[in-house]
């Protein structure tokens, strides 16, 4: 579908006080914009703010966990009555795995990746999308991941969250295709931030989450359905996807375990 044009004025990022959401922050970051920015780290979402601040954005900022949905809603919903959002980016999310434990994740993680990823993601993006649909105009960006395009065994919770995400945000693009609302899916590989330095295993075409922001921001402004990178792991990440169950599986019990959840 051919891009219409779209004048950013008013952005919301959840997750905005460190790794992609804190890139997008900064990136957007300009004389007449207005940013809505939520993290759950004060000291963290204060620096961003400053930065943001510096660059001449008006900032707006809340430490909110999104899965909150009440008080999402509120924040969102006063945001909007003073400043109408043109784009909201549902970026917030946690990564967690089994750890190597051989029977799993803990239930009560399991239960934990999904609220925030999923849910998190549902409670940003509803009430603005009822605004936006009286106004017949806005954009709406999913941050789902590589990993939900096939089942790893060691994330299955976080694997499952975003597939959620993913297959939740292009259904929702072809329903509101017609109305005026722009949808899109981030699926990005791995990105240097505090989550992925966590990680005790080889990350190969890891991204600078700088470069993550211009990559994603490029894609908003072009409408893509899919914003999918790096190319390489998103190639593979589809072809893991289409191939046999039983040869998958094989692959991917050579893949290595997450460790139990990081935030």
């Amino acid at each position: 579908m051919a891009a219409h044009k779209l004048v950013l004025k008013v952005i919301v990022i959840t997750g905005a006080s460190s790794g992609i959401g804190q890139a997008l922050a900064e990136h957007y970051a300009d004389a007449g914009i207005v940013l809505g920015l939520t993290g759950r780290n004060q000291a963290r979402l204060d620096a961003v703010t400053l930065t943001c601040q510096e660059k001449g954005a008006h900032v707006i900022a809340s430490v909110l966990d999104v899965t909150d949905r009440l008080k999402m809603e509120q924040w969102l919903l006063a945001l909007d009555d003073e400043h109408p959002i043109d784009l909201v980016i549902a970026n917030a999310g946690i990564s967690a795995g089994t750890g190597g434990v051989l029977v799993g994740e803990d239930p009560a993680q399991v239960r934990h990746v999904f609220d925030v990823n999923l849910h998190g993601v549902l409670n940003t993006v509803e009430p603005v999308q009822g605004r936006m649909l009286v106004r017949g105009k806005g954009q709406i960006a999913l941050m789902s991941s590589l990993a939900g395009y096939r089942g790893w065994p060691g994330a299955p919770a976080y694997c499952g969250s975003k597939a959620a995400v993913k297959v939740y945000g292009e259904s929702l693009r072809g329903v509101l295709k017609k109305t005026g609302i722009r949808v899109n899916v981030v699926c990005p590989g791995f990105v240097k931030s505090r989550i992925t330095a966590c990680n005790e295993f080889p990350m190969p075409f890891l991204v600078d989450a700088e470069r993550a922001a211009e990559i994603i921001s490029k894609g908003l402004r072009k409408n893509q359905g899919r914003i999918v990178f790096p190319f390489i792991p998103g190639l593979m990440s589809w072809f893991c996807m289409v191939l046999p169950d039983f040869v998958a599986q094989y692959i991917l019990s050579f893949s290595p375990d997450k460790s139990v959840e990081n935030q």
